[in-house]
């Protein structure tokens, strides 16, 4: 399975039979680049506007807003839970849908706005995931000990942070770096803008993976 990042919390994955989107944003609206990505799937985990701009993805694409249990969209299997963007209960933000799937072998959970860490019923179902893709820059979402708390009681192979701060993004959020300090060094590893995983590649593994944007490169300037 290819792994690529679009920026903020959007994230494609792709195997042989399809492509998933998951959290598609406009990029305008943010002060970034936009996606440049088809998809077979889009997955919304909520509906707020840096999260459900399904209209900026390409292909013939069925669309999921925030859908909780099981259920299967063009032959991907996939689970839904239902959690809250804050940490009162959605007074403030309202609720949160994290995904949970299976693509080649390797399973995903994307946490989308998660606001506070769920219930043992929830963790039950995602402990011990592959790939957990977690927000860390507060705010809007869990505080940094809560994401330390989540991931602990999570356990997953590899730690994926998304929804910081970025050069040029328009959310009051924090940058990655104070997630970083909770993390030993020796377990991050930046890994460019797409990623290629095999279940192989994931025994035993303990990694913090951090994605960077693919920069555009200017054209040349012909000589006269």
């Amino acid at each position: 399975m290819r792994i690529r990042w679009h920026g903020h919390s959007c994230f494609e994955f792709e195997d042989s039979s399809m492509t998933v989107v998951v959290d598609p944003h406009d990029g305008r609206s943010l002060g970034i680049k936009p996606p440049a990505v088809s998809a077979d799937i889009v997955l919304m985990t909520h509906d707020h506007y840096d999260h459900r701009a399904s209209r900026v993805v390409s292909g013939n694409h069925e669309d999921v807003m925030a859908r909780n249990g099981k259920f299967n969209v063009k032959g991907l299997e996939v689970e839904g839970f239902s959690t809250f963007h804050d940490n009162t209960g959605g007074s403030e933000r309202g609720m949160n849908t994290m995904y949970r799937f299976e693509m080649d072998g390797v399973s995903v959970c994307h946490c989308g706005d998660l606001g506070c860490v769920p219930g043992d019923d929830v963790l039950s179902k995602i402990k011990g995931v592959d790939i957990l893709l977690v927000p860390t820059g507060e705010t809007y979402t869990l505080e940094i000990p809560e994401v330390r708390r989540f991931i602990e009681l999570v356990n997953p192979n590899v730690i994926v942070p998304m929804h910081y701060r970025v050069g040029g993004l328009s959310l009051p959020i924090s940058t990655i770096d104070r997630f970083l300090e909770i993390i030993p060094k020796e377990y991050v590893d930046y890994i460019g803008n797409e990623i290629d995983v095999t279940p192989d590649d994931l025994t035993e593994m303990k990694e913090c993976w951090v994605f960077e944007r693919r920069r555009e490169v200017p054209a040349e300037t012909p000589n006269v």
